[in-house]
């Protein structure tokens, strides 16, 4: 017998379990030889390993149901449970976009051509290079892909990782120990995370260790299977930094570098890693270059005027 917590995603609890309890109580009856208390986005199973894997397969199935109906009954919950096979449901069947539900039943899913590009270029590629301007959603998407990924048990861990180069900064003129220093680094990634993850479930996955996220240097040495890894800021990685990178792909594992090679911020002299790879590895199989642009930019309306503006200066 064991207890495990189940968090739940991307649903309010109040539909699920129904006024007074109905609705969980519903599901409580197809699980007899389980204890199941309901707290919140956390419910508690305590029990037989496999009843309590065929529980949370029938949870995901209602909560799947919800956001493709927008409701769920008693009959509702007798049909998924008894007729599974004849329910019907799947998360992005005719919705080639679609990623997965964030936080409070946010759709995360492909916004743009070049995005779109990303998802599809991912099943047949387990290198990625996503390159473009800010705001065109590169990062966003990746990490949309490495948490379907982690749901589907496609990979055991994420990991993400940035360069701690940011406009000359040096990180020992910074206050605080080394995390400290760091987090600010790191913090467009916890962003993207908290979009997907509830807080309570992302804390638990970051100690574990299913979520790594650590600056470059943290690589060194590393082979990295059955792992999901992204590389952000790409441009400010050396040449040498970014081989050994590349270098750490272990088995089973998936590779996404997102940069903006217009927006280096190396000291001058010092060549760019993400320059000099697309060079080297453009015509390999298994390797693909997704370059966005301005028609992807996804944040406010003066960002694309802003990047065509500096584009413009440049030619």
């Amino acid at each position: 017998m064991i207890e495990k917590s189940i968090y739940l995603e991307g649903i309010d609890p109040l539909y699920l379990y129904g006024a007074n309890n109905i609705l969980i109580d519903k599901v409580r009856s197809y699980f007899p030889k389980l204890k199941i208390i309901a707290r919140g986005h956390e419910m508690i199973t305590i029990g037989d390993e496999e009843e309590i894997k065929n529980f949370e397969v029938k949870i995901e199935l209602l909560i799947n149901f919800f956001h493709r109906y927008n409701k769920i009954n008693l009959s509702d919950i007798e049909e998924l449970f008894e007729s599974v096979e004849n329910a019907g449901i799947s998360e992005n069947e005719h919705e080639p976009d679609f990623l997965l539900y964030g936080n409070h039943g946010k759709v995360i899913k492909a916004k743009s051509i070049n995005q779109q590009r990303l998802v599809n270029e991912f099943s047949d590629n387990d290198l990625l290079f996503a390159l473009g301007p800010a705001g065109t959603g590169k990062t966003y998407t990746a990490i949309g892909l490495a948490v379907r990924a982690l749901r589907n048990k496609e990979v055991k861990r994420i990991i993400l990782t940035r360069p701690a180069v940011e406009a000359g900064e040096n990180l020992g003129f910074l206050p605080g120990d080394l995390k400290e220093k760091l987090d600010p680094y790191l913090q467009p990634l916890y962003d993207a995370l908290r979009d997907m993850i509830p807080a309570k479930k992302l804390m638990t996955y970051i100690e574990d260790g299913t979520i790594e996220i650590a600056p470059l240097a943290f690589m060194r040495g590393r082979t990295l299977d059955h792992a999901f890894v992204i590389l952000d800021e790409g441009q400010n990685t050396t040449i040498n930094q970014l081989k050994m990178f590349l270098t750490r792909m272990g088995k089973n594992a998936k590779f996404i570098v997102t940069g903006d090679i217009t927006q280096i911020d190396l000291p001058k002299k010092t060549a760019s890693g993400l320059v000099k790879a697309i060079e080297l590895l453009k015509n390999i199989s298994g390797i693909s270059i997704v370059e966005f642009d301005v028609r992807d930019v996804v944040r406010h309306k003066l960002v694309k005027k802003i990047i065509e503006a500096y584009d413009n200066e440049r030619e």
